[in-house]
């Protein structure tokens, strides 16, 4: 049985009621390893050249209940997740009275555009801009943009010095 069949028996037969820590030692340096190696629930990650010490504190980490990856293997993790793109915020629940396109008619508000730009950006009439405006100062119950600036900055709807990539020409 290999190291993942194995961390599964362990887990799935334990008579504990404590999760049992499983410790996967392996020679592959691979990402999709130490993800299978999670996914099956190992607690700890290391390579079979890791040291009498690294495996010994390895063995009271997880003992103490928390977990343990290689060096290597976290640095690539923080290098990837780095690297994803930033989910879209969630849109905050005081504005949750406005359709998506209300929403995204704020952002571009926030991010100072004129009607104008707004309908260019999102290629429609600008009328149809002047009536989003309208229903979100409504919806919102507030007075004028300003307030809907302010708004927006106040729920992290936008954030400052986001970068935006909306086309301003007129």
């Amino acid at each position: 049985m290999d190291g993942l069949q194995a961390t599964r028996q362990i887990l799935s037969t334990a008579a504990s009621p404590a999760r049992p820590r499983v410790l996967m030692l392996t020679t592959f340096d691979l990402d999709e390893y130490v993800y299978e190696a999670l996914r099956a629930g190992a607690s700890g990650f290391l390579f079979k050249d890791a040291t009498a010490a690294e495996l010994i504190h390895a063995v009271r980490v997880l003992a103490a209940g928390d977990a343990l990856l290689a060096l290597s293997v976290t640095r690539r993790l923080i290098a990837d997740f780095a690297r994803q793109p930033r989910p879209a915020p969630p849109i905050p629940p005081s504005l949750g009275a406005l359709t998506q396109r209300e929403t995204e008619v704020l952002r571009l508000i926030a991010h100072g555009l004129s009607n104008t730009e707004i309908s260019n950006t999102l290629v429609i009439a600008e009328q149809t801009t002047k009536t989003h405006v309208g229903r979100i100062l409504a919806k919102l119950d507030l007075r004028d943009r300003a307030q809907a600036v302010v708004l927006a900055y106040e729920t992290g709807l936008v954030t400052p010095g986001a970068v935006t990539t909306y086309n301003r020409e007129v």
